[in-house]
This record gives structure tokens, sequence and C-alpha cells, in this order.
């Protein structure tokens, strides 16, 4: 055995670094193979046999979306508890792991392989993340390991009540932040009763049980469900093996058996402005401006993230940036940015500033939000945003785990799958007179919503 295979952590790591000095092959065509399995899993492949390790990502329709009203952070702490242990395997044999393994001898078993694996939950998705090296005496274990991870957490209890008490514990800390505070108010204001604004609270905690994380579980993570990115040296052939031994252990991984799930609500537009202002006694005032914006399926999408690269996505070339901090020095930082996902996600505008300065920053901002949307960009910024978005494209894909990123963002989002070898056409052909369109169809300037936190100057000792 070699010495990379006595030490499959060193050599995980070796492998990771080695990457920066073959990554130039990311910056030609990157064919994306993809394909149905009986299961209705979906399998999208990139081959990247420079290095000997191979990234998974696994997406289910399971993000907080799926949470109940008055048991936000349902998904999110199911997809965390799914690391503090398995059961013993329901179906008897003699695999390496089809013993019940709590959290200690679970992690200890991922540290055995050099592998990494972990779950995680957003708004939209359930994501099962696995890195391993492709060695034929490490891949298959680490495949046979994340299955049982994904098909058979245990829940424990005991467990449960201790992270729920670190969570709490968070939220506490967290709401004494006038950061915190005003995040929360901006997303309850701009989502309403959508998803999307649910606040986990203690309350929220306190309701969930550990048969609630089963039966949300049970409900959400089928194979038929599963779209399956992969990223590594790895063939088709070898691909389809490993996305099935992954899913393997699912109920109906076999049948491809899956029921509609319900609708979700899309996000309401806002029918009118809306301020919130909340006294804090801080430094620095918190600002968050916006609304609405758009889904990730929008046509208008290579509009948008061009323009706002010119409004205030571009640092220091931005217009916000220019007009708020250059001119007027009234904050530091400001920015803008668009959260598009399965539905509407909000456009934002933030910045910090001093209490005593925070209505003319705020109409500061407003004035060139507005005019922005009235007018566009120039044919100047136009150019400038397009350079740098292009520019800088190939830092999106210079690592097998950008690109994974990148490939299972075109799975979950059903986009083409040449979309990475388009997208910097796409982003070239984009005009002055698509950018003011498109943000015109999606931002009303007189419809915004703004939170500030600790406007009110705290008062003097």
């Amino acid at each position: 055995m070699s010495d990379k295979n006595k030490s499959p952590r060193a050599a995980l790591r070796w492998a990771v670094a080695a990457i920066s000095l073959f990554s130039a092959h990311v910056f030609a065509a990157i064919p994306i193979q993809q394909w149905t399995q009986p299961s209705g899993a979906k399998i999208f492949l990139v081959e990247s046999p420079t290095i000997p390790m191979v990234d998974v990502q696994i997406d289910f329709d399971a993000g907080s979306r799926r949470d109940p009203a008055d048991k936000a952070g349902l998904v999110s702490v199911t997809a965390g508890m799914t690391s503090k242990g398995i059961t013993a395997a329901r179906a008897a044999g003699s695999g390496p792991y089809d013993a019940a393994l709590d959290e200690n001898q679970l992690s200890e078993a991922w540290v055995d392989l050099g592998a990494d694996f972990g779950a995680s939950a957003g708004s939209d998705r359930m994501s099962f993340s696995l890195r391993s090296l492709n060695y034929p005496d490490l891949l298959p274990k680490a495949a046979q390991l994340a299955a049982r991870q994904i098909a058979d957490p245990a829940f424990p209890d005991t467990v449960w009540q201790r992270e729920r008490q670190r969570i709490s514990a968070s939220i506490r800390e967290a709401n004494t932040k006038p950061a915190t505070i005003a995040a929360k108010a901006f997303a309850a204001a701009v989502y309403g009763t959508h998803p999307y604004g649910f606040d986990v609270t203690e309350a929220t905690l306190a309701r969930i049980s550990v048969d609630d994380m089963r039966q949300a579980y049970r409900r959400l993570v089928e194979p038929c469900r599963a779209k399956v990115s992969i990223v590594g040296a790895v063939t088709r052939a070898q691909a389809d093996a490993l996305a099935t031994t992954l899913l393997s252990r699912l109920p109906d991984a076999a049948t491809g058996r899956c029921e509609a799930q319900p609708p979700v609500a899309e996000v309401a537009p806002l029918t009118a402005p809306l301020v919130r202002e909340i006294p804090f006694a801080s430094a620095q005032a918190h600002v968050l401006i916006g609304q609405p914006g758009y889904k990730r399926s929008d046509p208008d999408y290579f509009a948008l993230v061009v323009g706002n690269y010119t409004l205030g996505g571009g640092g220091f070339v931005s217009r916000l940036t220019q007009e708020v901090r250059e001119k007027r020095g009234l904050s530091y930082s400001v920015y803008s940015y668009f959260s598009p996902g399965l539905h509407a996600g909000a456009f934002t505008l933030g910045l910090q500033t001093r209490p005593d300065q925070t209505a003319q920053a705020v109409q500061v901002s407003r004035d060139v939000l507005a005019r922005f949307v009235a007018e566009g960009p120039t044919e100047a910024e136009l150019k400038a945003a397009k350079d740098n978005l292009i520019g800088g494209f190939p830092l999106l894909i210079d690592s097998n785990r950008k690109l994974l990123g990148n490939v299972a963002s075109i799975a979950w989002n059903n986009l083409p799958l040449d979309y990475l070898d388009t997208w910097t056409r796409q982003v070239e052909r984009v005009t002055a007179a698509d950018v003011k369109a498109a943000f015109a169809r999606k931002l009303d300037p007189q419809r915004m919503v703004t939170v500030t936190v600790g406007a009110v100057a705290a008062s003097p000792q």
C-alpha cells in the first residue's frame, strides 16, 4: 500500500492542494453528462480525471420552504441531526457499517476514511455532500458509509435536547445584535407569510420533536426527488454506480415511486411601502431596503446580474458606493444584491451609518436606486460591469468544489447543460436597454420595505 493510502486524510489534503496546479482545464468547455436512474434520481456528471478525488452533492426539495409555520427550523435541524448517529442497518448484512454508530463513532469512521460528509438545508433544498479520494479501497467504503448516514439517521432524542439548548443559546445571543434584529424584521416585512420569511425562535424549536424529524425526513428525502451532482475522477459507469450506492438504502430506491409534494405559494408582491424604525442603542445604525425580487428561472437573470454590479454589487465602482460613501461619507460600506430561488428572493440594499445620519443615508440610497431603475446604466458602466464579470468567471470554477457547486445549481434550477460554456456570452450580449427594462420589471422604488435599527441615537449617560 502506498503512503497516500496509509494516510487518506493527508492524501486528501494533497489532492485538494494539487487542484490549483491543474485548474486550467476548467477554462475550456465543461461537458456535463446527464441521465435519470430507474429510481427517478437525476445524475449530473463532469469527469475531472486530473486529481484522484471525487466530489458529490445530493439535493432534495426539502428546504425550509417545507417547514410548518409553527415549527420553523424543522428541516434545518433535521439536516444537522443526520450526523448525530445512525441506527443498525434495517436489512441484515455483513457490511463494515451495518452496526449502529453514535455521533462519536460516526465521526471517527469518517476520519478513518479521510473523507468528508455532511448535510445542510437552505431555503429551497436539503443537501448532502461527499468528498473522497477515489482509491478503490477508500471510495466504496465512503459511499457505503454515506448511504447509511443518508438512509438511517438515528435522531437520538438526548442529542436533540442538547442541540436545542445550544441553538437556543445562539439565537438569544444573535438577538442582542442589531444586524440580526434588522435581518429578521426585513425578512418578515418582505416575505410576509411566505416560508422564506419564517423566523426560527426558541418557541418554534421547542415544538420540534425527533418524531417530527423522522416524519419530515421520510416524506422529503426520497430517491425519486434526488438530484445528484458529481465532479471528479470517475467515468459515467462509475458515477452511476456511486449514485446508486448512495441512494440504495432509502425506501423505494428501486421503484421510482414519487408522490407529488404540495405546492408552495409564491411570494406576494408588496402593495405599499413599509417603514420599520427599531430603536437600538448602538454606535452604528443598520439599514435594509428592498422588496421581493425574482425567481432563479427568470429570463431577466443575466440583465439583473450585470445591472446590479453597477448599482451596488461592484464594490468601490458601484453607484451606491460612489454616492453614499465617496461623495458624502455616510457609510463605510453600502451594497445591493438579489437572492433568487425557487420563489422570488429578496432584493436587498444595505448599509451601516451613524445614527444621526440615517435619514440622509436612506434618502440618498433611495434616490440612487430610483434613478438607476428609471435610467439604467451608462454605456461606460455597462462595459465595466461586463468586463469585470467576464474576467472573474474563471475564479468561479477553478476548483472541483466550486465546479460542483455550479453543476449542482444547474441541476437544481433546470438550467441548460451548456450553461457554463455560454455564461460569458450571455453576459456579453446584455445591453443597457436590457438592464433598464429588467430592473423596471422587477423593482418599484415606490413600494419598498425600509428597516432601520439603531437610527435613534443612544441616550446620553
